[in-house]
């Protein structure tokens, strides 16, 4: 299995430095020269929601050109760091100063710190951001990224930049409050109940708190597991997001269960909390994650309970998520594995990209430099990290 793994990465790594980290992502439609906002409301949505399922590659044709994604960059610095910080390769290290170095000088401008968004404008039926619009999600990740390589190269920029991204937050993500705890919404643009990017919001205080010890910091973070661990179901799950007016559910449940199980026990370390009731919530969440949006050979429910397509952001996600707690369920002992040969023999091509979709009849084959190589490359890099 070790082999695999380390083939895969190694092949994967020549292709993304090859393509020089830069690549197209599903949601990049609305990098085209065509005006999609003239067809209306739904017109970006829709061009948007058509492109990321046509597994035919018409990008060219509508004048999108592959990019530098900051959120890919971010974990590009996180694998790179990791992977460092395993071997003492001082290639890794070249390539994590990099990334740094890049999100340092690449960040969104206008706003109370540092914070990072997509390098394109996204719409959905209630929003519209335009391009680098910065979000909790994204600098949420990138901050993970920092992090990881302050660890290996103790850098006094790379702390500021972690305690400015935090003011960013406080200060420009809205907050809403009630008798549960609070809820950080997604980017400075509306209010707005999101259990995940509220999390990485309150991510993104911890590590600032564990440079500062601001009290603020650690409150709000507490208080923002405590919101979303309220909203928790019976059976494990978290659903994506609630509706601000009348708090109907959307029943999402997918790759987003392992960021929000994620962020709970990164925060629960980062504070050093002993809380039973986390532990639980995440026992609970870990055994819904591997029992019911996993088959036992390691293949995932694409939104539970849909189970097509399989999609390499859920494998990747199960890799990392159930590396990181295998200790708190023994079923995940050897399970992220699992989860990495089954990608590998069915999602890897020749050249070392990861294909986005497979589905009973065909497969979509796009490579997507965000979407699927950056995260395949964290996740393999996770296994190498628990390797002896």
């Amino acid at each position: 299995m070790a082999k695999l793994v380390f083939t895969s990465l190694d092949i994967l790594t020549k292709y993304i430095e090859t393509e020089n980290f830069k690549g197209y992502d599903p949601y990049d439609t609305l990098n085209s020269w065509v005006h999609f906002e003239g067809l209306g409301k739904w017109g970006p949505v829709l061009a948007t929601q058509f492109q990321k399922r046509n597994p035919i590659n018409i990008r060219p044709l509508l004048g999108i050109k592959k990019e530098i994604n900051p959120k890919a960059f971010g974990l590009f610095l996180h694998a790179y760091s990791v992977l460092y910080k395993k071997t003492k390769n001082e290639e890794y290290k070249t390539k994590a100063d990099y990334f740094f170095n890049w999100l340092k000088n690449n960040y969104s401008l206008g706003y109370s710190g540092y914070c990072w968004g997509y390098n394109f404008p996204w719409a959905g039926p209630g929003k519209y951001a335009d391009k680098f619009t910065p979000s909790s999600v994204v600098t949420g990740f990138i901050c993970k990224g920092i992090y990881e390589y302050y660890n290996i190269d103790g850098s006094h920029e790379a702390k500021d930049i972690l305690i400015s991204a935090a003011d960013f937050i406080l200060n420009d993500i809205p907050c809403i409050e009630d008798e549960n705890g609070i809820c950080f919404s997604y980017t400075p643009l509306k209010e707005d109940l999101c259990f995940n990017s509220s999390l990485f919001a309150a991510e993104i205080l911890a590590r600032a708190y564990t440079f500062n010890e601001n009290e603020d910091y650690k409150s709000k973070a507490i208080n923002s597991v405590n919101w979303v661990i309220h909203h928790q179901k019976s059976d494990g799950r978290w659903n994506y997001s609630a509706d601000i007016d009348t708090g109907i559910e959307r029943q999402q449940v997918d790759f987003h269960q392992g960021y929000v199980l994620e962020s709970i026990y990164e925060i629960k370390n980062l504070l050093e909390i002993e809380n039973q009731a986390w532990d639980n919530s995440i026992t609970k969440g870990l055994g819904f994650y591997r029992n019911v949006q996993f088959l036992d050979h390691g293949v995932s429910f694409w939104r539970y309970p849909k189970r097509w397509p399989v999609e390499i952001h859920n494998q990747a996600q199960g890799i990392i998520t159930m590396t990181k707690l295998h200790h708190y369920c023994p079923d995940l002992v050897g399970f992220p594995e699992k989860i990495a040969a089954w990608s590998i023999d069915n999602m890897q091509a020749k050249d070392g990209h990861f294909y986005y979709q497979k589905f009973p009849t065909h497969t979509h084959k796009i490579s997507y430099m965000r979407w699927s190589n950056a995260w395949m490359f964290l996740a393999l890099s996770m296994i190498i990290r628990d390797k002896r």
